[in-house]
C-alpha cells in the first residue's frame, strides 16, 4: 500500500484514466464494427469521418499505435469505396 499523498493520488488518477481509456477504446470499437456493417454508401460515407476523428484520437493519446490507426482508417476508406 502507497504511503505517500503523491502516490495515493497517482493511484486515484490512474484508475480515472484507465476507465476512460477503456471508454474511449470501446466506443471506437463498436464504431468501426457498425460501419463496417452499413450497407448504404451514402450512410456509410456520411459516418466515416466520425469514426476516423475517433480512431484519430485514440492514436493522439497512445490508446492504440499510430500504425494500427493508418491501416484501420485505410482499411475502413477501401470498404466504403466498395459499397455499391
Amino acid at each position: 500500500m502507497a504511503h505517500h499523498r503523491s502516490a495515493l493520488k497517482r493511484i486515484r488518477q490512474a484508475e480515472k484514466r484507465r476507465l476512460q481509456n477503456r471508454y474511449y477504446k470501446k466506443t471506437a470499437r463498436a464504431a468501426v464494427k457498425n460501419l463496417r456493417d452499413l450497407k448504404d454508401k451514402a450512410e456509410a460515407l456520411s459516418f466515416l469521418p466520425k469514426v476516423i476523428s475517433m480512431i484519430d484520437r485514440l492514436a493522439k493519446r497512445g490508446n492504440i499505435h499510430r500504425n494500427k490507426a493508418a491501416n484501420l482508417k485505410s482499411g475502413l476508406t477501401k470498404h466504403v469505396n466498395t459499397l455499391a
